[in-house]
Order: structure tokens, then sequence, then C-alpha cells
């Protein structure tokens, strides 16, 4: 089995190249972790399963999504991310990217 290497890291912002909208990356996995329900309901662009999938929080929303890498481009922009779960993934917001929090699981 092939290795992929993430192109993108927690803390970073990225956007979703087909919904348009900016968040940050709060965990990544190595290929899909989702159910197969979710992904023929959810993910009809089919993006594959065996490259990183990253759990993003949506900024100005209350939800996070789950996105495959190649639906994601880093974000231009410096500007912070307005969501209500910012503050329990992330000590804070330094030069465009967050720093994650130390959490015990």
């Amino acid at each position: 089995m092939k290795v992929h290497h993430a192109k993108f890291s927690v803390g970073q912002l990225v956007v979703h190249k087909l919904f348009n909208y900016r968040g940050v990356i709060f965990d990544v996995d190595p290929v899909f972790q989702g159910s197969e329900e979710w992904y023929v309901k959810v993910a009809l662009s089919c993006p594959p399963k065996d490259k990183p999938w990253y759990k993003v929080l949506v900024h100005n929303a209350f939800h996070e999504s789950y996105v495959a890498e190649r639906n994601l481009i880093p974000d231009s922009s410096i500007e912070s991310i307005n969501h209500p779960l910012i503050e329990y993934f992330f000590k804070r917001y330094q030069s465009g990217n967050y720093i994650p929090s130390q959490r015990n699981n």
C-alpha cells in the first residue's frame, strides 16, 4: 500500500475548492475514516479514500466538515477563523496559523 503524506497540517487555514468556505484544520486522517453510507450520501465527487482527509472548523459556522485533500487549497488570507470550538482545539493564532492546544484524549 502506498503511503500518502498529508499536504496540510493541524492549525492551517484552508479553503474548500468546491464550496468556497474558509476553515482551519483540527485533525488529519491518513485515509478516509467515515462510513460507506456517509461517503455515498455526502462525498458526491467521489474523492479517493486512500489519501488524507481533514476535519475542518468552518468559518462563521457552528459545524465542522470532513474534507478530502483534493478539495482543499491553502487560504491566502491571514484573517482568523470565527468558530465556537477554536479555543477548545487551539491556544492561539499566530502569523496565519493556529497553535494547537495540548489535549489529553
